[in-house]
């Protein structure tokens, strides 16, 4: 089969496409048909070995310490299973399914795990849309609706609100109830408003600390430090979310649950097949919106790459492999 792969750490024009053997099926593992996979900031620091604050020297350790332990990138998916294992009983061939995996994803099939963070796509969405979602809502809703326990009514701030995650969460906030102002430049301000932001703060003229607005969430997607500066607009008891974890996130994290009042909260979202159906089941509800920007065939892998990396567009990136088959897509 054809896969991207690579077997150094680097920029996208380390990429390259190679014959691999078909991974064969455990008995408790389906074989996907892989017809759409995105390219996304995981893929991005995983290709170049950037991981950021502490995490440096766990990535090294688990991803390969000179050169990749998994060269085949892609950890999103969308496709159809070809194969099943003899203990497989969730699913059959012929299914449609979408999730996310350790690596691999960018080649023509993926063995998953049953039990791992595949759900059955939800109708009316086609494979690329399906396997957009994923990584940036599954963080988005696990932060907003679990680490912030967002109620309806709470005003929530976005920081970040047009990239990979915050796209994301500008929609989950808002199907949450949620009173959603969003942070973005100003060129991605009406696709941010779109998404459902009833405010749209322009970074480059207006510092949202300034603003004398008070949120009760606000979720950094864009950096990790940020709570010094953000504690000065949040509720007494508001919470400050952030995805980067370093050793000053963590100290405030300890520091804020001791003291009480407003809170820093961070996690690390594991991919999980509950999960994954959730993100479904927001999907086929209409809640959220996959936004791709741009489509490249598996032989351009690299274009596909470089795309995200360079362009850093407002929308997903992804690598198209095959000729799908037809869907029966809801009107």
């Amino acid at each position: 089969m054809k896969a991207a792969f690579h077997n150094q750490f680097g920029a996208p024009h380390i990429l390259f496409i190679k014959e691999v053997e078909r991974p064969t099926v455990a008995p408790d593992q389906l074989l996907v048909r892989v017809h759409a996979s995105p390219v996304t900031q995981g893929d991005r620091r995983l290709r170049a070995a950037d991981y950021p604050g502490i995490s440096a020297v766990i990535g090294r350790l688990m991803f390969g310490v000179l050169r990749p332990k998994n060269p085949i990138p892609g950890t999103m998916f969308a496709g159809r299973v070809v194969a099943i294992g003899d203990e497989v009983t969730r699913f059959a061939v012929g299914d449609d399914v979408f999730g996310g995996v350790d690596n691999s994803a960018q080649a023509e099939y993926v063995a998953v795990a049953e039990d791992g963070a595949v759900a059955p796509m939800p109708s009316g969405i086609d494979y690329a849309e399906a396997a957009a979602a994923p990584y940036g809502a599954a963080t988005a809703l696990s932060f907003l609706r679990d680490v912030g326990r967002v109620q309806p009514g709470d005003k929530v701030l976005i920081v970040g609100a047009s990239g990979g995650v915050g796209r994301y969460a500008v929609q989950i906030a808002r199907h949450l109830g949620a009173d959603v102002t969003g942070v973005c430049s100003a060129r991605h301000a009406e696709l941010v408003r779109s998404l459902g932001a009833g405010r749209v703060i322009d970074y480059a003229k207006e510092d949202y600390t300034q603003s004398g607005a008070t949120y009760d969430v606000i979720f950094d997607t864009a950096s990790g430090d940020g709570f010094r500066a953000a504690r000065k607009v949040l509720a007494p008891s508001g919470r400050y979310l952030t995805v980067y974890l370093s050793l000053l996130v963590l100290a405030q994290m300890l520091v804020t649950a001791v003291l009480g009042g407003r809170k820093v909260r961070g996690a690390v979202v594991l991919p999980s097949q509950q999960l994954t159906r959730d993100v479904g089941a927001l999907l086929e509800e209409g809640a959220v919106r996959p936004v791709i920007a741009a489509q490249f065939p598996l032989d351009h892998v690299v274009d596909a790459h470089a795309e995200l990396e360079e362009q850093r567009p407002a929308g997903e990136v992804m690598v198209l492999i095959g000729s799908p088959p037809a869907l029966q897509l809801a009107s």
